[in-house]
């Protein structure tokens, strides 16, 4: 079968993934900003490790409950627009966290976040799935990987902020001018047209039906993108609290079990394209997964400063291309109408990011986080298990 030729110039594919890669960047700024100031807000509002982790996990409710719209939404209003111009609105969420005066109003704001964060999540894999189909090869994991950069660099923001006992609503108002704007600037160079514009011989027209295998498929590769969302979530919500409580590290300090795994995650999806490439996913993600429950497993048996920073990049490494090979391979699942596979696979990831918050916060406070924290381990060997479903075809997207 000969392939077709593209119709987009090169340039214009350039620039486009430029773009998105701004988005996600911009989106993976905003939300780490918050992270390294979790034990001031769980000291300011008196809240237990338990009352905090039901607020956090309001922002994957919502998510889960807007996450499965974003298919119509993005059909309505396409997806640089959807991406964009969200990140703009999730800017002005964010900062309200700064002003919740109670764990209500947090777990609320969090929640519209959330509901908010999921339909522009969908929206920038739509178009960064988009561009990759332009290029013919997959981009996939380096555009997640600037998402990790924006992590990383919201983390050390938070953090910076933290060590000078920046005032929160200053911070998140400066972090959300900074990226809004970075956001609005994206959006000229974005490929322009309506989403189903571009379709090669690799990734053809789904039709409106649902397969008995292509379902199962989808709910394995769910539950991968579910474990890659514990081992994020453990670095977000957990890893600051752990450091500064269990091991009695500075607030500053505390903050970098967070860039740590991000660091070491970025790390992973920038080169992830090429790994995946020569080896294919199963095997990378196989021995990701490992690599992630050793890691950590290690990090927690014997307790340190250097350990836990070890062991959350580990973590990071071992799951970078993780949640970019589920989202692919459920967009590329043969037997699902267009655009289905990687809305429920977005829609499934929230639900990991849901549970993990209120699953870690009620271990710790009946034992300790650290052994909370071992659900971490049990991601990755999870995770080892179900790799078998993703393809390992090398050079195959």
């Amino acid at each position: 079968m000969s392939v077709p030729t593209r119709t987009a110039p090169a340039r214009e594919a350039r620039l486009a993934r430029m773009a998105v890669a701004l988005v996600f960047l911009t989106n993976g700024a905003l939300y780490a900003n918050v992270v390294p100031r979790f034990p001031q807000l769980k000291a300011e509002l008196g809240l237990t490790n338990a009352a905090l982790g039901s607020a956090i996990a309001a922002m994957p409710l919502g998510a889960l409950i807007a996450g499965l719209f974003a298919a119509t939404i993005i059909r309505r209003f396409r997806s640089a627009r959807v991406a964009s111009l969200g990140i703009v609105l999730l800017a002005v969420l964010v900062l309200l966290v700064a002003f919740a005066p109670n764990v209500w109003v947090l777990g609320a704001v969090f929640f519209a976040a959330g509901a908010l964060d999921a339909i522009v999540d969908v929206a920038q894999n739509a178009h960064g799935l988009r561009v990759q189909r332009i290029y013919g090869r997959s981009i996939l994991n380096s555009l997640h990987g600037l998402w990790s950069v924006g992590a990383v660099l919201g983390g050390l923001m938070g953090s910076a902020a933290a060590g000078l006992a920046l005032s929160l609503p200053l911070h998140l108002t400066i972090s959300a001018v900074i990226f809004s704007v970075v956001a609005i600037f994206a959006l000229k160079f974005m490929l322009p047209g309506p989403d189903g514009a571009v379709v090669t011989s690799e990734t053809p027209a789904k039709k409106g039906s649902y397969s008995a295998h292509a379902v199962r498929m989808l709910a394995v590769l769910g539950v991968l993108a579910a474990c890659g969302a514990l081992v994020e979530d453990a670095g977000s919500s957990w890893g600051a609290l752990y450091m500064r409580n269990e091991l009695l590290t500075s607030a500053a300090v505390a903050g970098l079990a967070f860039v740590a795994l991000q660091v070491a995650m970025t790390a992973g999806r920038l080169t992830g394209d090429r790994v995946v490439d020569r080896f294919g996913q199963r095997t990378v993600v196989r021995a990701g997964g490992a690599i992630a429950a050793l890691g950590m497993g290690l990090a927690l048996a014997f307790p340190s400063v250097p350990a836990t920073l070890i062991g959350f990049a580990l973590a990071g490494l071992g799951t970078a291309t993780l949640v970019p090979a589920a989202m692919h391979s459920a967009d590329e699942l043969p037997g699902l109408p267009e655009g289905v596979g990687l809305t429920v696979s977005s829609w499934l990831l929230r639900a990991g990011f849901l549970l993990s918050a209120p699953l870690v916060g009620a271990i710790a406070d009946l034992s300790s986080l650290r052994i909370g924290l071992l659900t971490v381990v049990a991601a990755g060997l999870i995770t080892v298990v179900c790799s078998r479903v993703l393809v390992n075809r090398t050079g195959e997207h």
